[in-house]
């Protein structure tokens, strides 16, 4: 199965591709910052040597290590809720490739594979690697989605303007059918069964794939469904304490993360009023779940920029764009090209 997962994993990754990605993710985000600069900061843009004073870039690499650990753990305890353990380097090794490859795909579907591929590679199970990845994001998903109503409803920085009532009514329905679909996934994980093989055999119909590889996909479609069912069960059946410290270090990961605005805004001199920003935040971090574009570049910077034009003047919003990006996706996007080249290596010289 890992031979087979590698073997998928190389393809689909393709260098090219991933170049032809990176390239779409740093046009995208040029647009993007483009965007902010010319329709929101009043083409406007001076850089504040107060972002690089040690009052400043202390809290901020306080906060950046808090940040990549809690990512780091919260993965670590699910995967010992599922009765896996890792070593800590490695776990840590995964963050930085999932940030590379989530942030260089469309919707971030490279993202979960590439974990996949890296936890099987170190002896974990698909379905179980599977199922780790899966509560892990389903987790963050969870607070995102439960609290953007919240923030919509309650932060006068939103009112009126595109939340209408309409607008309101729409997002409640669309928040409900997104949590329900997890919800079937996890609890009902068989009745996802029957549409994915109608989906696959429709395939067949349609000759996009022979009669064996349909029936090889069948039987793997529900061998692993069957199997992340189980997975799941024993997540909620693990240790008390392990379940409960991945949702803990989910939080605090999300805190960490839409807590950087708040600090690059209070150590440029503003009156900043956190609870208004992280509300900001989510709901920006809310919009990129659903950005077509790779790692929500473009649309993330053109968000951002809108929510927090009344906040910043115009000569520092698209200065804390930037490092906002820099800090959250960027430094970690370098890293993570570096340890994947690492691992691609150690897999090309490792004899199968």
């Amino acid at each position: 199965m890992t031979n087979s997962t590698d073997s998928n994993y190389q393809k689909r990754t393709s260098w090219r591709r991933l170049t032809a990605f990176a390239l779409l993710f740093l046009v995208m985000t040029g647009a993007g910052l483009y965007a902010v600069y010319d329709r929101f900061a009043g083409r406007s843009f001076q850089f504040d040597d107060r972002l690089l004073s040690p009052t400043l870039l202390l809290p901020v690499a306080a906060l950046l290590l808090i940040y990549f650990m809690a990512d780091g753990l919260r993965l670590h305890y699910t995967l010992k809720a599922l009765g896996h353990r890792l070593p800590l380097r490695k776990i840590f090794r995964l963050v930085f490739i999932n940030l590379f490859f989530s942030n260089v795909t469309p919707m971030a579907t490279g993202g979960g594979f590439a974990q996949i591929w890296y936890l099987t590679r170190h002896g974990v199970p698909v379905a179980r690697a599977t199922a780790a990845t899966t509560i892990r994001t389903v987790l963050a998903v969870a607070f995102i989605f439960s609290l953007t109503p919240v923030f919509l409803l309650s932060l006068e920085a939103l009112d009126g303007g595109i939340w209408s009532s309409g607008i309101g009514t729409a997002l409640a329905v669309f928040v409900s059918l997104y949590l329900g679909f997890f919800a079937v996934l996890l609890f009902r994980t068989r009745w996802m069964i029957l549409p994915l093989s109608a989906l696959v055999a429709g395939l067949r119909k349609a000759h996009l794939i022979n009669h064996r590889r349909h029936d090889r996909w069948q039987f793997k479609l529900r061998r692993e469904m069957l199997r992340f069912a189980l997975c799941f069960s024993e997540y909620l059946r693990g240790a008390p304490r392990d379940v409960l410290l991945s949702v803990v270090f989910t939080a605090v990961f999300l805190l960490s993360l839409f807590s950087f605005p708040a600090l690059l805004i209070h150590g440029l001199g503003y009156e900043v009023d956190y609870l208004t920003t992280l509300g900001l935040l989510v709901v920006t971090t809310f919009i990129m779940y659903f950005s077509p574009t790779p790692g929500a570049s473009g649309i993330s910077e053109g968000v951002f920029g809108s929510f927090f034009r009344d906040i910043l003047s115009g000569n520092h919003l698209v200065l804390v764009t930037i490092a906002w990006r820099f800090l959250t996706i960027y430094l970690g996007m370098i890293i993570g090209l570096l340890v994947m080249q690492r691992e691609l290596i150690k897999s090309h010289r490792r004899p199968e």
